[in-house]
């Protein structure tokens, strides 16, 4: 008998993570984070991970895998997070699947696209230009080339910056025209997949206000213990949005309100990325939500939509 298989979608802050603690605890499931973040350990409020007690409820895979100072990838989310899949139902548990890393939902509905192989000599050279120039200057001539991966990749992330210039220059194509191949694929599994939308001005205040939970629960806090551990932080770790932003206030590149405001542009400006993301997604049930829309009511919303 197949499992139940539930994705749940949005941008950040829409609540995801509650519907799927509540639908795990509904169906007696296992959730899948499918998020590049949470992947890594001690890197807890700005990836807004179940707490501990939520985690005691109810199973979560692919949650604190690595150390912050390793690099991660689509390919090594791929491959553990099937292996997951495959534990969760030889145990007969419905997976629900949470997240909102466009390329990882991608990867686990419809498996990994191909793109060129790297060239270590274009990246030496992009490395070089990101230490002389810095990550934002070459941002700017992504925007020139491929809008759409420039606007789902931070001016921070220089390893996303990199290979998408790498692959223009090595096929003269922009690296969204490879992704495209996603859309003439067949699911991999019988996912349902439910999404949830608000108003962009509802969206934009539940980012800020969780921007300012974060800082109250003590993210600056957090990101200078990670800047005292004995191995550096990965590349990858260091672009995360919120830990980018604080820092450069460590350093004292800018004051602490400063950088929270640079949280929630920069996390609004992926926001816009994700909802340029989910336009390209077939076959999802959107739940269109309002303002007041109460956790329990998500839930309602979300049932009658889950396949029998």
């Amino acid at each position: 008998m197949r499992t139940k298989m539930i994705m749940i979608v949005g941008v950040t802050a829409s609540g995801k993570a509650r519907l799927a603690f509540d639908l795990a605890q509904r169906l007696g499931a296992e959730i899948l984070s499918v998020d590049s973040m949470k992947v890594y350990r001690r890197m807890d409020i700005g990836t807004a991970k179940a707490s501990i007690e939520a985690r005691q409820k109810v199973p979560y895979h692919m949650v604190d895998v690595v150390e912050p100072s390793e690099s991660f990838s689509v390919g090594l989310f791929f491959e553990q997070a099937t292996v997951a899949i495959e534990d969760i139902q030889s145990r007969g548990k419905p997976i629900v699947a949470v997240g909102g890393t466009a390329l990882y939902i991608k990867a686990l509905l419809y498996g990994l696209f191909e793109g060129p192989a790297s060239d270590e000599k274009v990246r030496a050279e992009l490395r070089a230009r990101i230490e002389a120039e810095g990550s934002p200057v070459l941002h700017r001539e992504l925007t020139e080339i491929d809008p759409p991966t420039a606007d789902r990749v931070s001016p921070n992330d220089a390893k996303r910056i990199i290979r998408a210039l790498e692959v223009y220059q090595l096929t003269g194509k922009p690296i969204s025209s490879f992704q495209t191949q996603f859309d003439a694929t067949e699911p991999l599994h019988d996912w349902t997949i439910l999404g949830l939308r608000r108003e962009k001005e509802a969206e934009s205040h539940r980012i800020n206000a969780r921007v300012k939970r974060m800082i109250e629960l003590g993210l600056v806090e957090e990101v200078r213990a990670l800047l005292a551990e004995e191995a550096a932080l990965s590349q990858q770790a260091r672009c995360a949005i919120g830990y980018a932003e604080l820092i450069g206030h460590v350093a004292g590149e800018c004051d602490l309100d400063d950088a929270i405001e640079l949280i929630k542009r920069n996390t609004r400006r992926l926001a816009k990325g994700q909802r340029t993301w989910f336009k390209t997604f077939r076959d999802i049930h959107w739940l269109e939500l309002d303002p007041e829309t109460s956790p329990e009511e998500v839930l309602a919303q979300a049932e009658p939509l889950i396949h029998t």
